[in-house]
């Protein structure tokens, strides 16, 4: 719980000079006690360190699934030619000099503009372009930036590239040589802060990244990197940076703040645990915290050794916001001392884009507006995820066929040719359509928008059920008779859709009166019921495979195949294969919700 969510004068942008320097106030110099001398005035200095995080390759406040402006039913917008606005204006208030501006990651995937840059044109290529998300970042002047786990996603040479054409670090603490176990990054950065008063501030600023990276992007890491957990980096780096004369230590983590994993317990590190670095780590003023893609403007942790408050900011994804961490030192007793340490989140929605962005990678962006808008094929009918999280629609179908296909045929003639291809599929975005007409690479990546690739594994009859159950907590309990609301009904205990599986090759009920691990009904496998025994291929994205959402038996299962295509292109070529998309010939009612028998639906 917060413990004090002080609030600065301004909210917004649009408060304008009214944010000023947080905190700075005229206090009495006696309430900070002696060692100033002569009833002088203590000296003062105050700073402003701004943050990002989860930018996900958005530079333009533009969706490429939708080819039109980004909008969101709170109006946020997105992308840093936005951000780049409130960072100049931060700049003109507190003077630049008196400011840092840093990331806590997940930068180079997320849109069809950085999936380019990787895929289609890579800048891993001789002579090969700079990285749009470079670019940006280079121009708007970031002092450094964390990894995130979706920097390793492309594979390691793509990110190096990425490192090489950045004129900032990017850090990582805790992202180790597998064989040295030395930092494969820079742990960290030390900037200097001018002061009108004798010695500079020095400012520390530690990047850890996060450990599920071994297990979501295993097959870019395996043998080659290994990530421990975050608290016992930071025990080691912050003494070290106090030590090196470091005034000031802001940690810059890709980790959540509310201690808690989405892999259970595959490895020994907690994926959410920037509250637990600022609770068992003495010494660190501030954590710019990232990965939940949640908003927090200002939160504090009390350090358990030594009282100390160490405040915490989350800016919200994609460039919706930009934090504010404002800092106010006091000189005393021949060192620059933290007096008073705040944050605030500033809206992106509150400013224009800044020209000199959009104008920098306007030819970038026409490039892949172009692509995203290929027709691959046609559709007899237009199919929509709108009711997909309740229902088995036919859009959810067509990435269980397309997957379900790919699997057979990479098994056909080997050992496990005979047995029975089921596949899972989750609803990733509630908007997402296949229009009647022609269908087009946009159309194709907004049904999935993740770079996950394929898997086979083995499972059985009985895991699958385990498997099942547990995907079905995702609905909420509701009693036979009670109103059904689509709105409540669904993200039970906060879980995300995609954290929702469909599995498609079976039939089966989900009866949402019953409790959790006791909802699947009538479970049945070519009509008869599922034998517990008997062996199944699952088709599966590697992200479930890995152990991401900590769903049951599979991550442990055996692999039987595995390939490092994008899903989502595997869909592309399936349409462009085809010719035409024709759902009559594949849709099927697998799942349905029910109370005692009675669908809901």
């Amino acid at each position: 719980m917060p413990l004090n969510r002080r609030t600065f004068l301004g909210t917004s942008a649009a408060a304008g000079a009214g944010v000023a320097i947080a905190g700075a106030s005229g206090v009495p110099a006696s309430a900070h006690g002696g060692g100033h001398g002569h009833g002088r005035p203590p000296k003062r200095y105050s700073f402003t360190v701004m943050g990002t995080t989860d930018l996900h390759g958005n530079v333009f406040n533009w969706d490429y699934f939708t080819d039109k402006e980004f909008d969101d039913k709170a109006h946020n917008d997105v992308g840093l030619a936005k951000i780049s606005t409130l960072v100049d204006q931060v700049r003109r208030e507190r003077g630049r000099h008196n400011t840092l501006m840093i990331d806590a990651g997940d930068t180079i995937q997320g849109t069809q503009l950085s999936y380019y840059y990787a895929k289609i044109d890579p800048i891993t290529a001789k002579r090969g372009p700079v990285h749009p998300m470079a670019q940006a970042m280079n121009a708007i002047g970031y002092d450094a930036a964390a990894l995130g786990n979706h920097e390793f996603n492309y594979g390691i040479p793509v990110l190096r590239k990425f490192e090489e054409q950045c004129d900032f670090p990017l850090l990582g603490a805790n992202a180790l040589d597998a064989k040295t176990l030395r930092p494969a990054f820079a742990p960290y950065v030390i900037k200097r802060m001018r002061t009108p008063h004798g010695p500079d501030v020095k400012v520390a600023i530690l990047g850890l990244t996060n450990p599920g990276i071994a297990i979501w992007d295993k097959a870019n890491v395996s043998g080659k990197m290994v990530f421990p957990g975050l608290e016992e980096q930071a025990a080691k780096f912050v003494p070290r940076l106090r030590s090196m004369g470091a005034d000031v230590v802001i940690v810059s983590a890709h980790s959540g703040s509310s201690g808690t994993s989405s892999y259970g317990d595959q490895i020994p590190y907690v994926e959410n645990a920037a509250g637990l670095v600022a609770e068992q780590v003495p010494g660190i003023d501030a954590i710019l915290v990232g990965h939940a893609h949640q908003e927090i403007p200002e939160y504090f942790v009390e350090n358990k050794q030594t009282g100390k408050k160490v405040v915490l900011s989350e800016p919200l994804k994609w460039g919706q916001r930009l934090t504010l961490f404002d800092f106010d030192l006091v000189w005393e007793k021949g060192r620059w001392v933290v007096e008073k340490a705040g944050s605030q989140v500033l809206n992106s929605n509150t400013v224009a884009e800044d020209p000199e962005i959009t104008g920098l990678l306007a030819d970038e962006h026409k490039k892949v507006v172009a692509y995203v808008n290929q027709v691959i094929g046609t559709s007899t009918a237009a199919m929509t995820t709108a009711e997909a999280a309740w229902k088995d629609e036919p859009i959810i179908d067509l990435i269980n066929v397309v997957q379900a296909e790919t699997v057979k045929a990479a098994l056909a003639g080997g050992a496990y040719a005979a047995l029975p291809v089921l596949s899972q599929a989750s609803c990733f975005s509630r908007t997402a359509q296949i229009p009647a007409g022609n269908v087009t690479i946009k159309d194709a990546a907004g049904l999935y928008p993740f770079e996950n690739t394929l898997e086979a594994r083995l499972l059985t009859g009985a895991q699958l059920k385990d498997y099942l159950e547990f995907s079905a907590r995702y609905y909420v309990q509701t009693a036979v008779g009670a109103p059904v609301d689509t709105a409540r009904l669904t993200n039970a205990d906060n879980t995300p859709d995609y954290n929702y599986d469909a599995v498609s090759g079976l039939t089966y009920e989900i009866d949402i009166a019953k409790p959790n691990g006791s909802r699947i009904v009538n479970l049945s496998f070519r009509g008869k019921p599922i034998d517990p025994a008997a062996e199944f291929v699952l088709a599966v994205n590697n992200y479930r495979a890995s152990g991401g959402g900590n769903f049951p038996h599979v991550a442990g299962a055996k692999q039987l195949w595995a390939n490092s295509e994008e899903i989502r292109n595997t869909i592309i070529s399936w349409v462009q294969a085809k010719g035409s998309v024709d759902g009559a010939q594949f849709a099927s009612v697998d799942w349905r919700l029910t109370r005692e028998g009675t669908p809901v639906f």
